[in-house]
């Protein structure tokens, strides 16, 4: 994967309504979800999803598909595991990584 293809990947992502976007198609799974559905899921005006859609897409991270009449959306995993795999190549040169639990922000803190 090139380093622009990585950029573009990570500027789309910068922005707190396209991260949802996207996290929102990678859980639905490769049967995606119709603007529309996002819309009523996420609480963006249709224009504004319409945007943000065109930049998911523009990254490679989402692919729309026509059904009929209506334009699915879907993640493409291909494209963000290579993003992935981008930022992690050569982790801890090589050596084993020791894996890093973050704390909890739910749990309540008992002295």
């Amino acid at each position: 994967m090139e380093e622009n293809d990585i950029i573009k990947a990570l500027a789309a992502l910068s922005h707190t309504s396209r991260l949802r976007v996207f996290r929102a198609l990678v859980v639905t799974g490769p049967a995606g979800l119709t603007p529309g559905q996002l819309c009523e899921r996420l609480d963006i005006p249709a224009a504004t999803m319409s945007f943000h859609l065109k930049e998911l897409s523009n990254a490679g991270l989402v692919q729309p598909i026509r059904d009929g009449r209506n334009l699915i959306y879907s993640a493409q995993f291909a494209h963000m595991n290579g993003v992935i795999s981008y930022l992690t190549e050569n982790c801890c040169e090589g050596q084993s990584c020791t894996p890093v639990t973050a704390p909890h922000h739910n749990e309540a803190h008992h002295e």
